[in-house]
């Protein structure tokens, strides 16, 4: 008996050990979906797209989906995504469908005092377009490290000032939904990794201010704004807890914050959905 309780207790240390935790689903606009890709019999991740970006696969091995499928596919929903339109991934030459459930996202009205930040003239916009094409080349970037980062810690410290997907108003106009989670702190306090990755991108960008951009592989991307200093350059691995820079108010702000967006497969998804409960 007591032989058999060892053995149970070493096979309970090696699942635990093995299984990767994996972040919240939630299949809204703004969320993520995770696929079982049932009927993929194969040794190496499949190739997996959704709305034209790949889409990161990992093992089912440890997870609550591990009987259905060998692997599963981690998918960022956008949120123009409509809830009454399929959902259409496909995983090599096999396609899978999903449905998701609607989401009302709150309003939020600012006052900008920076008039061009809300009506940009044409020479900021001619920067703005520059600095988005950068952007989004980062959050395309495509690697493939050893093992796929499913969760975050916080990369700062302070109440959560603005949740992600607000309905966002400046001076009354209304603009794009917001695309991240704001952290409130003092200026100067530290941004730091919230998991291991690679530098990709810095800059300083007209709306977003001082910027810092992370790959952590296979297709997850984060962003860091509005930064008063930034401490790595393109190219920096970093790891939990590493300074990434400062908390400032450059670009579009109305305080001292810390602008954090999570891309997932080039989608803007709700970074608390990556944070352990």
């Amino acid at each position: 008996m007591q032989k058999l309780m060892i053995f149970i207790g070493l096979l309970f240390i090696s699942l635990t050990t093995y299984a990767q935790p994996l972040p919240q689903e939630s299949r809204v606009p703004g969320g993520i979906a995770i696929i079982p890709l049932t009927g993929i019999e194969s040794s190496t991740p499949p190739s997996a797209w959704y709305k034209g970006n790949r889409v990161m696969v990992i093992p089912s091995q440890g997870s609550t989906h591990a009987s259905e499928s060998a692997w599963l596919a981690i998918a960022g929903i956008p949120l123009s995504a409509k809830p009454n339109q399929k959902q259409h991934l496909r995983a090599n030459a096999t396609s899978f469908y999903f449905e998701i459930e609607d989401k009302e996202y709150k309003a939020q009205y600012l006052t900008v005092k920076n008039k061009r930040h809300v009506d940009p003239d044409p020479e900021d916009i001619k920067r703005w377009r520059t600095e988005k094409a950068k952007m989004v080349a980062a959050f395309k970037h495509w690697s493939e490290p050893t093992a796929a980062t499913t969760q975050f810690a916080l990369p700062a410290q302070g109440p959560y000032s603005s949740p992600f997907g607000l309905k966002r108003f400046f001076n009354k106009q209304p603009r794009n939904p917001h695309s991240g989670l704001d952290i409130a702190a003092p200026h100067g306090d530290p941004i730091v990794a919230p998991s291991q990755g690679t530098v990709v991108d810095t800059g300083n960008y007209f709306f977003n201010g001082n910027t810092v951009i992370l790959d952590h592989g296979f297709g997850l991307t984060t962003m860091y704004c509005h930064m008063s200093k930034i401490d790595v350059k393109i190219g920096d691995n970093v790891t939990t807890g590493d300074k990434l820079g400062e908390i400032g108010k450059t670009g579009r702000v109305t305080g001292p914050h810390l602008h954090w967006s999570v891309s997932l497969n080039n989608t803007r998804v709700d970074p608390t959905l990556f944070l352990a409960p």
